[in-house]
């Protein structure tokens, strides 16, 4: 029988690659001339269709009741999670290649780890070797990072960000052909992205997180970067570079520094729990009045 673990971890392996496989698909997208805001559209149109249906039969009993407070959240969730980010990683990505993009990436696991430790989500102990551990694992993940962009480039201009926000406020595309799907390239980008990634990759996303916790699932990301580089370098012909593989192994060292410190803070902290439960079990067993023999 498979462990629950290993469950999480071949399922954060597989999300890898679906993800690598919708940068390339975008990426084909785009040299077709497909408008950065209709895609998203149609994108989570078609994961509305599949996913509504699904979500409708099978968890209509278990679902909590949507107040106001839900229906913010929501709101703030699909504007910056969904909206923004699709725009911005599209713009992004229409400027620079898949491997840059991916890589890009590569900074969640140690951004992800600060917020984490700032709203207490994370322990960090700096008086023990794990807690420094996770400091140089973090340091050295941004480190990576820095090492991409510089040999890479920086190509996302000041314009087409001033672009995206104009595209998101105006949330309406004015050329109307712009919504005609013009090759079969399209549709094949639009139905990848919607049911493989908007649909079937972001269950197994927030099953991973709810499993394994954010800090976990977002140490996979290097493993889509390289397998974006693969994929371009067959599909496209984008060259390897020095920068990038230094930066690379600095990332991936990093974030198995923060997974090692995770692993043994967990150790160490396996024994406190056990003397604390011991404590309050013997509080539980005293009597409630004591008897004095006379």
């Amino acid at each position: 029988m498979v462990s629950e673990r290993a469950k999480l971890h071949t399922a954060l392996t597989f999300l890898q690659f679906c993800h690598a496989g919708n940068h390339i698909f975008l990426r084909i997208a785009l040299n077709t001339g497909v408008s950065k805001l209709v895609f998203p559209v149609y994108r989570n149109i078609t994961a509305f269709i599949l996913l509504a249906p699904l979500a409708y039969f099978t968890e209509k009993k278990d679902r909590p009741p949507i107040t106001s407070y839900c229906l913010l959240q929501f709101f703030l969730l699909g504007l910056v999670g969904i909206t923004m980010k699709e725009g911005f990683y599209l713009v992004g990505l229409d400027n620079t290649s898949p491997t840059f993009a991916s890589a890009m990436q590569n900074s969640v696991p140690a951004l992800t780890f600060l917020m984490a430790v700032i709203l207490r989500y994370e322990s960090l102990r700096l008086n023990r070797i794990n807690g420094i551990a996770k400091v140089l694992g973090v340091v050295a993940s941004v480190g990576g990072f820095q090492w991409e962009k510089l040999e890479l480039g920086w190509h996302i201009s000041l314009w087409s960000l001033f672009e995206l926000f104009g595209t998101i406020a105006a949330f309406l595309e004015k050329d109307p052909k712009a919504w005609q799907l013009n090759s079969i390239d399209e549709a094949y980008s639009i139905l990848y992205s919607g049911v493989v990634i908007s649909g079937v990759a972001a269950a197994i996303q927030i099953w991973t997180i709810s499993k394994g916790g954010p800090v976990l699932a977002s140490i996979y990301l290097p493993l889509q970067t390289l397998l974006v580089a693969l994929i371009a370098s067959i599909a496209f012909g984008e060259e390897f570079f020095l920068g990038g593989i230094v930066g690379a192994i600095l990332i991936i060292t990093g974030l198995y520094l923060v997974v090692w410190g995770r692993s043994q803070e967990t150790k160490s902290d396996e024994p406190e729990n056990r003397m604390e439960e011991k404590i309050d079990n013997s509080y539980l067993i005293q009597p409630l009045i004591s008897v004095h023999n006379s």
